[in-house]
């Protein structure tokens, strides 16, 4: 039966947020893309259905089999760092942890009726203790988020589209709520990564974290300020062309790129919302039901916006020119297709002078990795983390 207490837990000095709904930390990409998911043609027919389906007590038996659950008596310092997170986050039900032998570093957060949250030796071998608090913070944070049944979800459909690959239209219409599965997913790991912040409370240890998923465990050869320099250049750098690519390169990830991950973390943890958040002031589970769905609209239809005007990727800035009535869209799109001269003269001797794109913000192209959750870095085939 699963430890519910909080007695024992660490006594280091961090802050704790009663009560604390997960609209507190969510990212609006995160709400918006769960939206468009449930609007799509099909989706809630096979959600119900595989919500029956799904064989929810044979995976919990695979764990239990094959793999080592966190306690008091295994896996220690995890467990403390568990129920240290829980109680931070106040979740009051401890979801069951367990550690599986694979190099790889992953963590997730799986489970249909009760999260079940699985951590790889990899990533215990690879992070040091405030790292991987942060990514139990993560996993926790999808747990409170009730993230755990769509990775499920997605786990079981992706894998039954590699088994149905040979029924052409069967196939396409499994993939074409995989791919929704997994924008969403890639939104849902910006909200979690927020979460192990809070966990945390150690920005630097977040940011480590991540660039140790990218670089592995050199961190006397890595600097975390010159990691955050390379999201910056990901994303400004290059033409439309290499913006199409961008594009093309995340769509079959289920996790946004780790330094784009990175960016978005630092970039939240120095808002004013952020901060309000650790001074006690954030949404609570109580109010949940009074929320309003337009305004959730009304959050993330700003967000795009936002991002669209601040970015510093050729596309958005694109975007931002059009929507903002830029002439001379032939010239443009040729001068930035083909990087000349950034378009001064849209390339086709138009009136339109230089894109007036402002710079300023991150991408919102988010992420996990990681539990589905968390931390890996997964090839355009998995699902893991």
């Amino acid at each position: 039966m699963t430890d519910t207490s909080h007695e024992g837990v660490p006594s280091r000095h961090r802050k704790r947020f009663p009560g604390i709904s997960s609209r507190a930390y969510e990212h609006p990409a995160d709400r918006s893309a769960l939206v468009a998911l449930r609007k799509l043609t099909g989706f809630d027919t096979v959600f119900k259905a595989l919500s029956g389906l799904l064989p929810e007590r044979s995976l919990r038996l695979l764990f239990l089999s094959d793999s080592v659950r966190v306690s008091d008596a295994q896996f220690t310092h995890l467990n403390d760092m568990l129920r240290d997170a829980c109680y931070i986050l106040d979740l009051e039900k401890v979801p069951p942890m367990y550690v599986s032998q694979d190099p790889k570093p992953n963590a997730m957060c799986i489970g249909l009726d009760e999260p079940i949250i699985v951590v790889t030796t990899g990533l215990v071998e690879l992070l040091d203790e405030e790292e991987m608090r942060a990514v139990v913070g993560h996993e926790v944070g999808h747990a409170l988020s009730g993230h755990a049944v769509y990775r499920t979800i997605l786990l079981f459909l992706t894998n039954l589209a590699v088994k149905v690959a040979w029924i052409p239209l069967g196939n396409v219409a499994i993939m074409a709520i995989v791919t929704a599965l997994r924008e969403w997913f890639r939104k849902s790991e910006l909200s979690a990564d927020r979460a192990g912040l809070l966990v945390g409370q150690d920005q630097r240890a977040s940011m480590r974290g991540l660039m140790k998923i990218a670089g592995g465990n050199h961190l006397h050869e890595m600097n975390v300020d010159a990691f955050l320099a390379q999201a910056d250049e990901y994303e400004k750098g290059g033409d439309l062309r290499d913006s199409v690519l961008k594009i093309l390169n995340v769509l079959p990830r289920t996790h946004p790129f780790t330094t784009v991950r990175a960016a978005e973390l630092k970039k939240w943890s120095e808002t004013r919302d952020f901060q309000r958040i650790m001074d006690g002031h954030y949404p609570r589970r109580d109010e949940d039901k009074d929320t309003s769905v337009t305004d959730s609209f009304r959050e993330s239809a700003s967000h795009y916006a936002d991002t669209v005007r601040t970015s510093k990727d050729p596309l958005m800035k694109l975007v931002g020119d059009i929507a903002g009535g830029a002439g001379d869209l032939g010239g443009r799109l040729r001068g930035r297709f083909t990087g000349a001269g950034g378009g001064s003269n849209g390339g086709a001797g138009g009136k339109g002078g230089a894109a007036t794109g402002k710079d300023g913000g991150t991408s919102s192209s988010d992420a996990t990795d990681g539990s589905e959750g968390t931390w890996r870095r997964p090839g355009p085939e998995e699902e893991g983390q």
